[in-house]
């Protein structure tokens, strides 16, 4: 009998130590996840209807809560809870509202305004498969840890940018985070991170770190957070964080002080749920710093706010408020409040399934109305609740909740003095104290393949993670690699360039420096020619004077000063209007017919089609050709000769000029000279030869000369054609 008893002890012990230590796991993060548990991350796709191309900046809204909106590939996350409504809405397209019913992948398709159509595309396809293995990790978050694994796994190797290998190992760390493995959380949230930095999973990583006891890393990275870049939801959550933390650490002042700013800011923003959360939260803050009456104040504020949201919202803050009440030794308030909850429970379960482990059964209620009422020692009252609660709790096989209703019956009767019942509802204790020893046995050994399944697969994520940056740093240096061979080909390109522009600066100013050679030698052969034209002049007036004829003479002076001036006028131009030029050889011609009138008689025709201002024409071109024939051909001539010259149009653009006389030719004129004579003309015609050549190059081609005889029988005479073409 003693070793039944004391086999009996040990199992209470084991037993007690092991719900001591898991009442203490859940007091601890009772806080922190009764409330958030509601909440997740909302992922969705915007894209056109018809030609599925996603649609960026779409302002995505929950309904008094978070905001976002869609990036460059049409994509958005939000936090929000089931019942929720998104107001999507975009300038090109009508505002739609959709009501949240799962945490499934939401895809919207919308009619974009045609004059819109196409503007905010983008170019690349989206990665159903990539998209579709993280959808069903989130479906098996809750239910299996392995089979979501698997699929994150799967995503990994199917993910094509750092976004989405990002975005698998957030999910990996949420779904540790869901089955309490929060060191390995950490770590893949630490790997996100390093993938793509995001605010969202800088504040799950914070949070990560609270859980795991890891405090001072926690605060470090939720105040590392810039503000400026968080909506109004992330900036609740980060002060709601903060003060989390500092809960935790029993700095209950600086944690009330980090409440109330999320609270504050909550308000300010209409995001009911977090007001309703940060509420109850403070209240369990001033609760834990005996500040009892202040407690009480926002226990009654959250009461009132969650009764306005849902009675799932409603429940947990009554029994939160019963729960301070019960501390507080206020049992009819508790009790109360534990009734309301009953009622409100059974509602709720015609609706769900509620798990055993949580606070929303009525077994559990009804256990602590009778603890309650043993507390007042009420025994008569207290005893149909006890045994009400333990047919539920073997109902619903919660071994817990029957061992503690059982023990406290049993003690009931006790102090009732009905120790017949005490006894028998003590063997019952007894035998409900042995299958939770076994069923805790059966959930350690659980635990334990759980957790060796989990270490498994994360050492297989691992190594998929360690090879893919492996296959980063290999492409990384192959780019490193490609922008050294850039850059080499670039330099060479940059040079080549630099060489081209050298030659044409080289070329250019070549080109400036012939054209100055060109316009000095131009200027050479003008100032050369200038002297020769008025020696042959003076010689006229000398002629005139030498015959006493004074009146010819200073009548000639007077012609020769006018022509004088104009050569003089003109000798600095390489172009002047062909009107200028005609006055200039009808005022040549005149002199040089007044000093030959017995030698030839001359004509100067232009053509009347001829808009003589529209060409242009060196100066002094003409003059030598008329010299030449005068002197050289219609000198020598016996009888009296003839000098036309004739100003006729060729074409559109070009003219000609034609300077014809019937002097003795070039062969005989040529004959008739001296040596000395011979050397001076052909220096004279050599200039106009290099003017004629120099004006070409430089103008491209706008001068053409050709000499040849007038005629084949008797004096042969000289036909000049000069060829003008117009600029």
């Amino acid at each position: 009998m003693k070793e039944i008893k004391l086999y009996i002890s040990c199992i209470l012990i084991a037993c007690s130590t092991l719900i001591m230590y898991s009442q203490q796991n859940s007091a601890v993060n009772k806080q922190n996840l009764t409330i958030e548990k509601d909440f997740f991350d909302v992922r969705g796709l915007v894209k056109e209807d018809g030609t599925n191309e996603a649609i960026e900046d779409v302002n995505v809204q929950v309904n008094g809560g978070g905001y976002t909106s869609s990036n460059a590939i049409g994509e958005f996350r939000v936090r929000a809870k089931i019942g929720d409504e998104l107001i999507i809405s975009h300038k090109d397209f009508e505002t739609i509202y959709h009501t949240i019913e799962s945490n499934d992948r939401i895809t919207v398709n919308v009619l974009v305004k045609s004059s819109q159509s196409g503007v905010n595309s983008f170019k690349r396809k989206q990665d159903t498969s990539f998209n579709n293995l993280i959808d069903s990790a989130l479906v098996y978050k809750k239910k299996s840890a392995e089979k979501s694994i698997q699929f994150v796994t799967e995503s990994i190797k199917s993910s094509s940018s750092v976004k989405q290998n990002a975005e698998a190992f957030e999910v990996l760390a949420d779904v540790y985070m869901y089955w309490k493995q929060y060191d390995l959380a950490v770590s893949n949230y630490r790997i996100s991170l390093n993938s793509f930095k995001f605010n969202e999973v800088k504040l799950k990583l914070g949070k990560a770190y609270m859980m795991n006891n890891n405090y001072q890393e926690s605060i470090s990275v939720l105040e590392e957070l810039n503000q400026s870049e968080l909506s109004n939801y992330q900036l609740v959550e980060l002060n709601e964080g903060l003060g989390d933390v500092y809960y935790r650490m029993m700095d209950y002042t600086k944690s009330v002080a980090y409440y109330n700013t999320a609270l504050s800011i909550a308000q300010q923003h209409l995001i009911a749920p977090k007001v309703t959360d940060l509420n109850s939260k403070i209240a369990q803050t001033f609760d834990a710093n005996g500040s009892t009456e202040k407690a009480e104040q926002y226990y009654n504020n959250s009461l009132n706010l969650a009764s306005k949201e849902n009675k799932k919202r409603a429940v947990e803050e009554k029994i939160k408020f019963a729960d301070f009440n019960n501390s507080n030794q206020n049992f009819d308030d508790e009790i109360r409040l534990r009734q309301e909850a009953i009622l409100d429970i059974k509602d709720i379960e015609t609706d769900s399934v509620i798990d055993i482990e949580s606070d929303f059964t009525t077994q559990k209620q009804n256990y602590k109305i009778g603890n309650a009422l043993y507390m007042q020692r009420n025994y008569e009252d207290a005893i149909p609740y006890l045994e009400k609660s333990r047919v539920e709790a073997k109902e619903r096989k919660d071994l817990v909740v029957d061992k503690d209703a059982t023990r406290k019956l049993s003690e009931v009767f006790k102090e009732s003095g009905d120790y017949e019942n005490a006894l028998k509802t003590y063997e019952a204790y007894t035998k409900s104290v042995e299958a939770l020893y076994i069923k805790k046995e059966q959930q350690i050994t659980q635990a334990a393949r759980f957790n060796k399944n989990i270490a498994e697969q994360q050492n297989r994520i691992t190594s998929l993670e360690s090879d893919r940056e492996l296959s980063q740093s290999r492409y990384n240096l192959n780019q490193e690699q490609n922008k050294s061979q850039k850059l080499i080909i670039y330099s060479l390109i940059g040079g080549l360039l630099l060489l081209l522009f050298a030659a044409y600066l080289m070329y250019k100013y070549i080109k400036q420096q012939r054209l100055a050679n060109n316009l000095l030698a131009l200027r050479s052969l003008r100032s050369q020619m200038n002297p020769h034209f008025i020696f042959n002049a003076l010689n006229s007036v000398n002629s005139f004077i030498a015959t006493n004829d004074e009146r010819t003479a200073n009548k000639y002076l007077s012609d020769f000063s006018k022509l004088m001036r104009a050569v003089l006028e003109n000798s600095e131009q390489d172009f002047i209007p062909l009107e200028k030029e005609i006055d200039l050889l009808q005022l040549y011609t005149k002199l040089e017919h007044f000093r030959f009138q017995d030698k030839f008689d001359y004509t100067i025709t232009v053509d009347e089609a001829i808009n003589v201002s529209d060409y242009q024409i060196p100066p002094m071109l003409l003059q030598p050709y008329i010299e030449n024939a005068v002197w050289h051909g219609l000198r020598y001539k016996q009888e009296k000769g003839q000098l036309d010259i004739t100003i006729s149009k060729k074409s559109e653009d070009e003219i000609i000029v034609t300077i014809v006389d019937n002097g003795i030719g070039r062969e005989k004129s040529k004959s008739l000279k001296t040596a000395n004579q011979q050397k001076q003309n052909s220096k004279g015609m050599g200039n106009i030869k290099k003017r004629v050549a120099i004006l070409n190059q430089m103008y491209k081609d706008k001068v053409d000369v050709s000499i040849d005889d007038f005629q084949a029988e008797g004096d042969t005479g000289t036909k000049v054609v000069v060829t003008l073409k117009r600029d």
